[in-house]
């Protein structure tokens, strides 16, 4: 285990990359803000306190919010008025929000404000950056955001953790009890703020909750996508499928770059196996594979390309500046619509609708592994001692069971859009609700996938048992890797926690650092 602490990212700096975001919301590392940052965030300030003395209505400076923007605020009431923002919109409802998506949802609004363009003090900026570092975790619910006007609940929750108000967690283990944020910020040696003019807007009004669910899910898809080449190339040689039409001139007749990518790590995979078919000309025992074996590349290079679509729609937010004003670098402070969620929401659903597909396939995998007339050889439901034991039929049924939750969770959120603020704001975009789809999507997906490895390693000791030829060392890697946890066909044994293990090893990266190491060459 890699027990060095992870470098600090410095925000304010340079844009955020995916990789970032990943760093401090799962692997806890530190943040900073650059001098530069600060001074930009001090010289915006500037300019929201001079119009805070100016005697004409400002919104988010001396007026109401939403449908209240015409109520003008007298300077006495203003800090309230703060107070009362972020205590209002705190209220979200429901399970709470994992650790990572707080935490990612907190890195991205602490990087708006480094870009100096919400009128923040520069100690609201700091006072954040100190909440993260001290691994203050503020409760958020799962529901409270309409994805416009910014993911308004889960921040306000987070907002009022810097004042010193509602519940946070200060522990990883899941089982201990939120403590009160003020607790926590004394222990921390953080002195609570107390809000000023559009502050309390700056710290709300962002699409940072959806956004940080983006990148984990772009993050996870590296691995999920490539493990579903594994996975299907792993399932063409213990079916004793071919690999020809994996070749490169095929693929190259229909020029998706995902598709090349696939199709070149399937045939990496299946380099040196003695169990694919590979005969001479008008040999072919087989005329044509399924297309759940033969079509693979198509619908994991189209799911790859959607996951690079979506890679470019977050490294453009990752450099936004998403409130409601913004100081410009001229100084004027402008009303607008850049806390739309619709740019995130469209990818997340379609993230969710290519996610679902890849499973699919997988599912139809497995299900040709059980199946005596589809098999070629192998046992009825890869059982040792059919008719006595089941195998892995009702694993199959578990993959199925998934699926079809994949497919109701590919309905697309974001067409959906219910009005909000006394129709004020009369269209949201719920990029909130696609996010936390995704990411039940994304789990469901690193299990079909493990049941299918599962099916394919089981499939392997029947071939290797009956003499039909030796797999390739790409194969063989990952069926050791899953000989470590999971025991050879023998008599019937509880399968829960052998699917839990596939799984983990699906997510974890570790079939795809098996299959890169006997390889000798990682799979892009």
């Amino acid at each position: 285990m890699d027990t060095r602490t992870p470098a600090t990212i410095v925000l304010g700096a340079a844009p955020l990359s995916v990789a970032d975001v990943v760093a401090v919301s799962r692997n806890d590392a530190p943040v900073a803000l650059d001098p530069a940052a600060l001074a930009a965030i001090a010289t915006s300030r500037a300019v929201i306190d001079e119009l805070a003395n100016d005697t004409r209505p400002h919104y988010g400076v001396s007026t109401g919010f939403g449908a209240l923007a015409t109520v003008q605020i007298p300077v006495e009431k203003r800090q309230q008025l703060q107070r009362s923002l972020i205590r209002s919109h705190a209220a979200g409802t429901g399970p709470e929000v994992e650790r990572e998506v707080v935490r990612a949802l907190m890195l991205l609004r602490l990087n708006t404000l480094a870009t100096g363009r919400t009128g923040v003090r520069p100690v609201v900026a700091e006072t954040y950056a100190a909440i993260l570092n001290a691994g203050i975790v503020p409760v958020v619910h799962e529901y409270g955001s309409l994805g416009c006007s910014g993911d308004l609940s889960p921040l306000a929750h987070c907002a009022l953790t810097l004042l010193g108000e509602g519940q946070v967690r200060v522990s990883t283990d899941p089982h201990d009890a939120p403590i009160p944020a003020a607790e926590a910020l004394a222990a921390a040696g953080i002195e609570p703020l107390v809000l000023a003019e559009k502050e309390g807007l700056a710290l709300i009004n962002g699409t940072d909750g959806m956004l940080g669910m983006l990148c984990l899910a772009l993050h996870d898809l590296t691995t999920l996508l490539r493990s579903a080449d594994v996975a299907a190339a792993a399932s063409i040689e213990a079916l004793t499928g071919t690999d020809s039409v994996l070749a490169a001139e095929l693929q190259a007749l229909r020029p998706h770059p995902g598709q090349a990518t696939a199709a070149a790590n399937m045939r990496t995979v299946l380099a040196g196996s003695g169990l694919v078919q590979r005969p001479a000309e008008n040999e072919f025992t087989r005329v044509q594979d399924a297309y759940s074996l033969r079509c693979a590349p198509q619908v994991h290079g189209a799911a790859r390309d959607t996951a690079e679509h979506a890679a470019r729609v977050a490294a453009a937010e990752l450099q936004a500046a998403v409130d409601n004003p913004v100081v410009l670098p001229d100084g004027r402070v402008e009303s607008n619509g850049n806390f739309h969620g619709a740019p995130v929401a469209y990818v997340l659903d379609f993230l969710a609708i290519a996610v679902a597909d890849v499973a699919s396939m997988s599912e139809r995998r497995t299900d040709r592994f059980l199946d005596v007339s589809r098999n070629h050889g192998l046992p009825p439901f890869l059982a040792a001692d059919p008719g006595l034991d089941s195998g892995l039929m009702i694993a199959q049924y578990t993959a199925a069971g998934i699926v079809s939750e994949l497919k109701r969770l590919a309905a697309p959120a974001s067409v959906d859009s219910i009005p909000s603020s006394a129709m004020q704001e009369d269209h949201v975009s719920m990029g909130w609700h696609a996010g936390r789809k995704l990411r039940r999507s994304i789990d469901g997906l690193a299990s079909v996938l493990g049941i299918e490895l599962l099916a394919s390693t089981r499939a392997l000791d029947f071939r290797i048992a009956a003499g039909a030829g030796e797999p390739g060392p790409a194969t063989a890697a990952v069926h050791a890797l899953f000989r470590t946890e999971i025991a050879a066909p023998d008599v019937d044994a509880f399968i829960s926690p052998d699917i839990a293990a596939a799984q983990r090893f699906v997510l974890s990266g570790a079939v795809l650092a098996a299959v890169n190491t006997a390889s000798g060459e990682a799979l892009a």
